[in-house]
């Protein structure tokens, strides 16, 4: 028995609408909604699923809280265009490019905050 790869996660957050901008305006994700106005922010086959602080949708994680993640985005862009494009966004990069260690190997990353203080690194493989 094994799992074979991620289908989605849930980002709880302080507001839907600070989040569906920074993620539609700023990473290119489209915002969706199901299952009676849930949203979800898809980018390749992937979504994230949003959960507003008390109104986590059950059940969820027992500590679901705003600003506790950490994650990893590849792109195709090199990050050069990155560094460009959030500096015209306003949002400011607080490491990199620095070399990083991805689930197949090294890559170049930099990293950002959302605007529940998430840790959000864009990283490209080289190559």
């Amino acid at each position: 028995m094994k799992v074979t790869t991620l289908d989605h996660l849930v980002l709880t957050v302080q507001s839907l609408d600070a989040t569906v901008d920074f993620y539609t305006r700023v990473l290119g994700m489209t915002v969706s909604a199901f299952a009676e106005g849930r949203l979800a922010l898809k980018y390749g086959t992937q979504k994230i699923n949003l959960h507003e602080v008390g109104s986590e949708f059950k059940p969820n994680a027992r500590r679901a809280q705003a600003g506790s993640a950490d994650l990893c985005f590849l792109s195709e862009e090199g990050l050069e265009h990155w560094m460009d494009h959030l500096e015209q966004e306003g949002v400011d990069v607080i490491e990199g490019p620095v070399r990083r260690t991805g689930a197949v190997g090294p890559m170049d990353s930099i990293y950002c905050r959302d605007p529940d203080g998430n840790l959000v690194e864009i990283s490209n493989y080289p190559g």
